[in-house]
């Protein structure tokens, strides 16, 4: 086998690789980010407190629309490169989680709970893992 073809193989067993790692990536945080939005956007404050103390002293508005954009951009994680429908949306949702996350790590630091930046920094290397994968390494093409 002559250099070329080997390292043809190699690259695409490289490839395949990080695209099911992307899908991993892409599935478990999905599901993180529509889950914890479908409890911020509906759930009654009383309940939301329970296990989001913060949620007391933000108002309601603010953990509402905190959800929902949660949730659409878990949904965007999937459904355009599931659907092959403009798949460069994942990586917009992907951008736009991280900088979610980016407002959260600051907001719990100016409230001194610097316990719970930790979980922003790792979904935050998550989603910029996600939008550099889907727009660099193993892109997704729409259908024609």
């Amino acid at each position: 086998m002559t250099k070329i073809k080997a390292s043809k193989m190699t690259n695409q067993k490289n490839n395949k690789a990080i695209n099911i790692v992307l899908w991993i990536a892409q599935g478990l945080l999905a599901a993180m980010f529509v889950m914890a939005g479908i409890m911020k956007a509906t759930q009654p404050l009383e309940v939301l407190a329970e296990s989001l103390p913060w949620v007391t002293s933000t108002p309601l508005g603010l953990v509402r629309f905190i959800g929902i954009s949660e949730l659409l951009g878990g949904l965007g994680l999937l459904i355009p490169t599931i659907f092959r429908f403009k798949p460069f949306l994942t990586v917009w949702a992907a951008l736009g989680l991280g900088l979610v996350m980016v407002f959260a790590a600051v907001f719990h630091a100016s409230r001194g709970e610097f316990s719970n930046i930790g979980m922003n920094a790792v979904l935050l290397g998550i989603a910029l893992f996600i939008a550099w994968g889907r727009s660099k390494k193993a892109p997704i093409l729409a259908k024609n």
